[in-house]
């Protein structure tokens, strides 16, 4: 089941903090509890995407994002991700979530997520492929920034950035359903 009550927390928890400007980074703290887990007792692959929202939803807030997909009644959804999990998450154990948006395109914003542990390791990594979505399909972040008063000039994507993208477009789609065709 998604984490509804702790995403209010979260919300709630953050409802005073400064505004950030649209790469700023969210910092928020979250402990794996015995739901989340997986049955080699750590944070389970599939719930750490999910608690990644925990940290971004907040951050489309003090970002004022999430203030414009409410009057534009736009949606956010995720368009690709990759991921690295390097340290394991116990069962009760506390970590620190980074989150920010690092660049956009003419369709997508990039968001980079990461979750620490007390010894200062990070656990894992994510970055994002985004969309605001509207009743007409994809809205251009360039459209949504103009909305929100901001430069729609993006930050120079880092070059891993550009390169996972790059791997992407290669990626056939839709997928072949046949297991014996290889490229």
């Amino acid at each position: 089941m998604y984490p509804f009550i702790r995403m209010f927390w979260q919300l709630y928890k953050h409802r005073n903090d400064p505004a950030l400007p649209l790469t700023g980074c969210h910092v928020s703290y979250h402990y794996c509890l015995p739901w989340d887990i997986d049955l080699w007792m750590e944070l389970n692959n599939g719930r750490t995407l999910t608690l990644y929202d925990l940290g971004r939803i907040p951050l489309a807030r003090r970002v004022g994002l999430l203030g414009l997909l409410r009057k534009k009644r736009w949606g956010l959804t995720m368009a690709g991700a990759t991921v690295r999990y390097r340290r394991r998450i116990r069962t009760f154990e506390r970590i620190e979530m980074r989150s920010r948006a690092i660049g956009w395109d003419a369709r997508f914003l990039y968001l980079e997520q990461s979750m620490w542990l007390k010894s200062g390791e990070c656990a894992n990594h994510i970055v994002y492929r985004s969309a605001i979505t509207g009743a007409k399909g994809i809205v251009p972040p360039a459209e949504a920034l103009t909305a929100m008063g901001k430069d729609a000039t993006s930050p120079p994507l880092p070059g891993w950035v550009r390169t996972w993208l790059e791997a992407e477009n290669q990626r056939p789609w839709p997928p072949t359903q046949d297991p014996a065709v290889q490229e």
